[in-house]
């Protein structure tokens, strides 16, 4: 069967919130299968030159000034026909974690390149471009004896999140566009740049309590970094002969490891494992010709 063409226009915008494809944010959504041919041209409306990153992707353009065309091919991805390896979910949601600066981020950035140093820590970090409950946000609501699949998205800087939920387990289905064998967490760590697709199965009653969903920073090292906390409420829909208020129910706050908990980072790290089956093979060479060792470091030191 001849792979899908399919055609797309953005058109990038900018306010002192965000800066995102039409006025959106999330940025609006691309629905594809694996071998699909996307046409996609993107129109900067913004003053400043923009970088877009498409993870797990290949294409001919990236960086763009005023306008260019991505010519984009699906990977490893949703095929027709073929099931996904986990149960279905009731309802999509994107969960796109980022960064909040008060300050004009473009003076920031050229702080950074005149000095060589890293730029100033954000302010906050946010869950789709929100703070949090810390901060007087909103809340996301769900039904109960649902399953329901979050998108997870890392979009902040430089910074590895810790991801929980009160009193909720998540299953882990999927890593940067590959399938994982399955496993039930109640914290997750998503890196810079990282993707990951996790089930979230809500209780089998309407609970009279609403749930804390937080993220913060997993760091080590020298360096300083934002050690602040973003929140979300996770609320069920009441039925209609209930007569509390959500907004009475007690808050639940989910227990997080410390910023520095490099035991369970690696733990976490260790249980990821390609689904390896029938219909999601894993094809990777089995023979090792040479092994490397790669150091990654952080200059402190002003430039002379």
């Amino acid at each position: 069967m001849q792979a899908l063409i399919g055609h797309y226009k953005f058109n990038i915008m900018s306010n002192k919130e965000h800066c995102d494809g039409e006025w959106q944010f999330p940025g609006p959504r691309i629905i594809a299968r694996e071998g699909d041919r996307l046409v996609i041209k993107v129109v900067n409306n913004v003053q400043y030159n923009v970088t877009i990153h498409w993870a797990w992707s290949e294409t001919t353009k990236k960086w763009m000034g005023r306008w260019t065309c991505l010519y984009y091919t699906m990977p490893n991805s949703d095929r027709k026909g073929v099931a996904y390896p986990c149960p279905q979910s009731f309802k999509e949601v994107p969960v796109l974690f980022g960064e909040w600066w008060k300050a004009d981020t473009e003076k920031l950035i050229s702080q950074a390149v005149l000095t060589g140093g890293a730029p100033n820590i954000s302010d906050a970090y946010t869950i789709n471009g929100l703070p949090g409950l810390l901060y007087n946000c909103s809340a996301k609501g769900v039904k109960p004896r649902k399953t329901y699949l979050l998108r997870l998205v890392n979009a902040a800087l430089n910074d590895e999140l810790f991801f929980s939920i009160a009193n909720h387990n998540l299953t882990v289905v999927e890593v940067d566009a590959v399938y994982v064998k399955p496993f039930k967490t109640d914290t997750i760590l998503i890196t810079p740049g990282q993707t990951s697709n996790v089930l979230l199965k809500t209780k089998h009653f309407h609970p009279n309590a609403s749930f804390l969903m937080s993220a913060r920073p997993y760091a080590t090292g020298p360096a300083s970094f934002d050690n602040s906390t973003t929140t979300g409420i996770l609320k069920y829909h009441q039925p209609s002969n209930n007569t509390n208020k959500s907004n009475k129910f007690p808050l639940l706050k989910p227990k997080l490891p410390i910023f520095n908990d490099t035991t369970f980072g690696t733990s976490f790290v260790k249980i990821i494992r390609s689904l390896a089956n029938a219909k999601f093979p894993a094809n990777v060479p089995k023979k090792v010709d040479k092994h490397f060792f790669f150091t990654v470091g952080l200059g402190l030191n002003p430039c002379p």
